[in-house]
């Protein structure tokens, strides 16, 4: 921390940019308020001593200032006089407000009384607050614009070759042995040599972070000796979270950057899980920090008939206005900084839907998606949807633009019930194997708008999702009433962990069947951190709040965990070796995708309708792509069939015979155990109309060889 210069010069300064910004020799200040009657810039010495600068200066409600000297690493915030009434106005000069364009932030709130519109003590209700915050608020922090990329160079996966793997940053270090300690849950512990080689081992192409953006830890989590794990309340767009970092003074910024560019020198992209839907000041009984005392009405939708309160389509207290141009700059700045200044990839939206929202109804066409479009920075990095809210009409999956990509929670949806074997989940299955052409194509969208996924950080891990039948939340501290209670689990026969070894057999062979659904799949398959080693959480299907070992990954791994980890890492390889495994482009009716009955026949309007139905064999035919690469040069593949058999029993399946295949070898079986996925020299033929008999809930996949290949062999 810097010391205030006492001998400095104040200029006009200019509205734009907005935010802090540091020359080399001062900085300039400039913050919107179309309320306000007046601004002062409080700066802040290493004590904590505060100096009020009266801000001038103001062009079209942004409010502007400049100061010489003033290096990086000082503290500021601003107080904001004006009006705070029954119109939703919340001005209060006595909350010391973050900027919302702050690079960086110093500091977590405390719950302190003062941060607060009202009093605690009912006797002094409907009576302002003015009790004064900077002792126990966030200070934003001026940062340096300097920082040698070294030529950093983006990945640029496509689409369909993209595989993604959601983290969290301090989870996934917390407990990692060759991690330094106080490298550990830090940007710099995500990027340390081991780490990297770890995903570079796993064969992912992008880590997908949850929230980075920072955050606030609710007093309300505190009081219970809990914390805001996941981190999604956000307070500062532009700001890396700082306790991500080795301190708070800008260094989150430098290493979030260092963390960026040791990930692209090895290949890997970095996407942000961002949160534009929410603020973390809440509603009407949460804190003032930075948008409600600078100008609520611009910031927030608020209640139309009662302007004291806000519309929420979130569940988190309040929603952003994403129909105020102030709003929406501060999204599409948030954004391209995100993209010029910190170099990540791409972007996750939470609660997307949200985002669509004008006035009531989800709209696809919103002015968000309209500017996101035409934006030549923003619409070039990849875009994805969380397509759902909990406003009314909130559920778009399928509906988003086509620049977008979409967490498919059908996906989801279908292959757990598919592989816990329920009653007429057969047609749903194979439609979103095949890159759910339902909900995309009729928009003219491709398969890559679809992320599949089977877990993600919002329920249970891919182990619990196998052994828990229930949700166990009970350490959250709700009495198990928070967390999604319909899960489309199974505990494969016995509630928890077991020392059975026919029920912990089953259970590694379940994931097994959902990690090759998943990487068999069109679109874009992503994995949740810690499920290819069998992460468990013991049942908590809702850790935001579980800031410990509960939550973290535990990398002592037994056998069990290294054989998973090992068959993973085989599938995600195989799958991006192999164009037909992860095409572009839709099967068309040509015979590049052949559906057969376990009796070989092509399925019939009846097989498709029997509604016990749950075993399906899918023939991949490479030789019919219909795509070209770079060169011109039309793409060609081997071939495969898909054995799938969702019965609780085996079953005898023949093997169909098609025009040109002498044999298939077999190359996966969920059932072998260490032996599921088969090498090269291992693999032994099986002739066209041979029966074979398919473990219950299992998957075959064979490599069709053709007659000259056979020869060849």
């Amino acid at each position: 921390m810097v010391s205030f210069v006492e001998n400095y010069v104040s200029k006009p300064g200019k509205p734009y940019p907005l935010g802090s910004t540091f020359d080399g020799i001062g900085t300039n200040f400039a913050v919107f308020s179309d309320v306000a009657s007046k601004v002062e810039l409080c700066i802040f010495d290493q004590r904590g001593k505060e100096v009020r600068l009266n801000v001038t200066q103001c062009d079209n409600f942004v409010w502007h200032i400049y100061i010489e000297p003033l290096p990086p690493g000082t503290r500021y915030g601003y107080r904001v006089y004006g009006p705070n009434d029954e119109y939703g106005n919340k001005c209060n000069e006595s909350k010391l407000l973050l900027d919302p364009y702050a690079k960086a932030i110093s500091g977590m709130i405390d719950g302190d009384e003062s941060l607060y519109d009202y009093y605690f003590d009912a006797k002094k209700e409907g009576e302002l607050n003015k009790l004064d915050s900077a002792a126990h608020t966030m200070k934003s922090v001026v940062i340096s614009p300097y920082f040698d990329w070294e030529n950093d160079a983006r990945p640029e996966y496509e689409y369909s070759g993209t595989v993604i793997y959601e983290a969290h940053v301090k989870g996934m270090t917390m407990q990692h042995p060759k991690i330094p300690k106080h490298l550990r849950g830090r940007y710099l512990g995500l990027a340390h040599p081991d780490m990297v080689e770890y995903f570079k081992n796993l064969g992912v192409t992008a880590i997908e972070l949850m929230p980075i953006h920072q955050f606030v830890n609710d007093p309300s989590l505190v009081e219970k000796n809990l914390s805001n794990y996941w981190g999604y309340n956000t307070i500062g767009f532009f700001a890396p979270h700082n306790g991500y970092a080795s301190g708070d003074g800008g260094e989150q910024v430098s290493e979030f950057k260092q963390m960026v560019k040791i990930l692209h020198k090895n290949d890997i992209e970095v996407i942000i899980d961002v949160v534009y839907n929410h603020t973390a000041e809440g509603n009407h009984k949460g804190p003032t920090l930075s948008f409600k005392g600078l100008d609520n009405n611009n910031y927030y939708r608020l209640v139309e008939d009662n302007k004291n309160y806000y519309f929420d389509t979130t569940g988190t207290g309040n929603s952003l206005k994403m129909n105020s141009p102030h709003t929406l700059q501060l999204i599409m700045d948030s954004l391209r900084y995100w993209v010029q200044e910190m170099h990540v990839d791409g972007f996750r939206f939470d609660l997307a839907a949200t985002l669509a929202r004008q006035f009531h109804d989800v709209d696809k066409l919103s002015a968000f998606f309209d500017i996101i479009h035409q934006d030549p920075i923003i619409s070039q990095v990849k875009l994805i949807a969380e397509p759902w809210d909990l406003g009314d009409g909130g559920y778009q999956v399928g509906g988003f633009p086509n620049l977008w990509s979409e967490w498919n929670g059908r996906y989801r949806d279908s292959i757990r019930d598919f592989w816990r074997s329920e009653d007429g989940s057969l047609n749903e299955f194979t439609t979103r194997i095949t890159g759910s052409s339902d909900l995309y194509e009729y928009s003219g969208r491709k398969p890559v708008a679809s992320v599949n996924f089977v877990t993600a950080h919002d329920g249970f891990t891919m182990h619990d999702l196998v052994s828990y039948n229930d949700k166990h939340n009970e350490a959250n501290g709700e009495g198990n009433a928070d967390g999604e209670t319909h899960n489309r689990s199974w505990n494969c026969g016995k509630e928890g962990e077991t020392d059975d070894l026919q029920i912990r057999n089953l259970r590694t062979r379940q994931m097994k069947n959902f990690m090759c659904s998943l990487f068999l799949s069109l679109g874009i398959p992503m994995i949740a951190h810690g499920d290819e080693i069998m992460r468990t959480q013991h049942g908590n299907n809702n850790v935001y709040c579980q800031d410990n070992a509960l939550a973290w990954v535990d990398w002592n791994l037994n056998e069990e965990q290294k054989e998973m980890l090992d068959f993973t890492s085989k599938l995600i390889k195989y799958r991006l070796r192999h164009p037909v495994l992860h095409r572009s482009n839709y099967f068309s009716s040509q015979g590049e995708a052949v559906w057969f009955s376990h009796q070989a026949k092509a399925m019939s309007a009846d097989d498709w309708s029997n509604f016990f139905a749950k075993t399906i064999m899918l023939y991949l035919d490479g030789t019919k792509m219909n795509s070209i690469d770079e060169h011109g040069t039309p793409v060609v593949d081997d071939s495969f069939l898909i054995v799938f058999n969702g019965h609780y029993e085996e079953m005898t399946f023949r093997l169909p015979r098609i025009d040109d295949v002498k044999e298939y070898e077999l190359v996966i079986d969920t059932m072998l155990g260490t032996d599921a996925f088969i090498d090269d020299d291992e693999r032994f033929p099986v002739l066209p109309e041979n029966e074979i008999i398919v473990a219950a809930r299992s998957i075959r996949m064979y490599k069709a060889i053709n007659t000259q290949q056979a020869s060849h062999n």
